[in-house]
């Protein structure tokens, strides 16, 4: 059983840590989280220190739109802690939202991005497993019905206090692990726009057409 749990490195040794397998997982984020300061995305001050202590290899995809997508990769103790650090930034900025005073802790959403052939899985027959890990974990889930545009890719939004955040991504990473994507998956970008393609689309075929 391909399970990240196993590899959680909480009480587990450096050769357990060492031999556990490489994880990719990616996020839609608003870029300014990740940057920290006003300072260029991937450069800035919290995905450095994040990448310093998680030991996980973090890249920021490219684009004026605000929304990007973050890549973190490598083991799944590496990536977990990474995720586990920016659940935790998530909830610092939410709480320093208001009079920086927090009244109790504010829920953080987590978009994941997974393939829609491993969605089924996720969900499981009838919605099972999805249950499941909705009352295991305290976390709120949601699949998306519809592909991301231009992709073949769904979003998962998971929400909850950081704790609950991160159990439910392992659970989720579990099922992923072991239900690998089907056929190829053609990765979402923030920003591609459907209607954009279909303008140009139009433009080509009407000058096509007054040339004739």
């Amino acid at each position: 059983m391909a399970s990240p749990d196993g590899a959680s490195g909480v009480g587990g040794s450096p050769e357990e840590t060492e031999l556990s397998i490489t994880l990719t997982l990616r996020m839609l984020m608003h870029g300014k989280v990740m940057a920290g300061s006003s300072v260029p995305l991937g450069k800035g001050e919290t995905v450095k220190r994040i990448r310093e202590q998680s030991s996980a290899r973090i890249t920021i995809s490219e684009g004026s739109c605000p929304e990007r997508i973050t890549t973190i990769t490598g083991s799944t103790d590496a990536v977990f802690r990474a995720v586990s650090m920016i659940a935790f930034k998530l909830e610092e900025d939410l709480g320093a939202g208001g009079d920086g005073v927090s009244a109790g802790r504010a829920p953080v959403t987590l978009r994941l991005v997974i393939p829609a052939s491993q969605c089924g899985s996720l969900i499981g027959k009838a919605g099972a497993k999805i249950r499941e890990i909705r009352e295991s974990t305290g976390a709120q889930v949601q699949v998306a019905g519809d592909l991301l545009p231009n992709s073949t890719e769904r979003a998962v939004t998971v929400s909850g206090v950081p704790d609950t955040i991160i159990q439910c991504v392992r659970q989720i990473c579990a099922v992923i692990l072991e239900s690998p994507p089907k056929g190829a998956t053609i990765p979402y970008h923030p920003g591609l726009s459907l209607g954009t393609i279909l303008l140009s689309a139009n433009q080509v075929r009407g000058h096509s057409i007054s040339k004739g």
